[in-house]
């Protein structure tokens, strides 16, 4: 191999490197998918209670758009978008106690609906890929005897 070709070995591999996860990024086709379907099953399934502006209503469903709970416990709130709650979360300081119903969404829509969320009200998470939220939904079964 001669001296002139590893530059451009290098540079391949690179490029290669760089895009080992190719169509997944902003701006992709996939991740635009995401969002426009996660924002339409948001607003179908989320909004009722947490309005399509995400701030809640009032004191009985808390707010996911300045939300210490969405910021800081992703795995948790992949598990209620399936298995709902009841009883407290205390979200912001505050506690609400309304009850979150399970919800039949496939795996491939709780990620479409994280897709969005994370990418809204000032958040740039990037995609929540199915196989992320299939492997955190199998530990939360697990955990709760699901």
């Amino acid at each position: 191999m001669s001296q002139s070709m590893t530059p451009l070995i290098l540079l391949a591999g690179l490029l290669v490197s760089c895009h080992s996860r190719p169509g997944s990024g902003p701006g992709s086709a996939k991740y635009e998918q995401y969002l426009t379907k996660g924002e339409q099953l948001y607003a179908t399934n989320c909004s009722n209670c947490h309005q399509k502006s995400g701030t809640g209503l009032g004191r009985v469903y808390p707010p996911l758009n300045q939300s210490d709970v969405v910021d800081n416990r992703f795995e948790e709130v992949i598990c209620l978008m399936r298995h709902g709650r009841n009883g407290e979360l205390t979200v912001n300081g505050k506690v609400y106690n309304q009850a979150m119903p399970a919800t039949t969404l496939s795996d491939l829509e709780i990620a479409e609906i994280a897709t969005y969320i994370y990418n809204s009200w000032g958040r740039n998470r990037g995609i929540i890929e199915v196989n992320t939220v299939s492997s955190v939904l199998q530990k939360c079964e697990n955990t709760s005897g699901n």
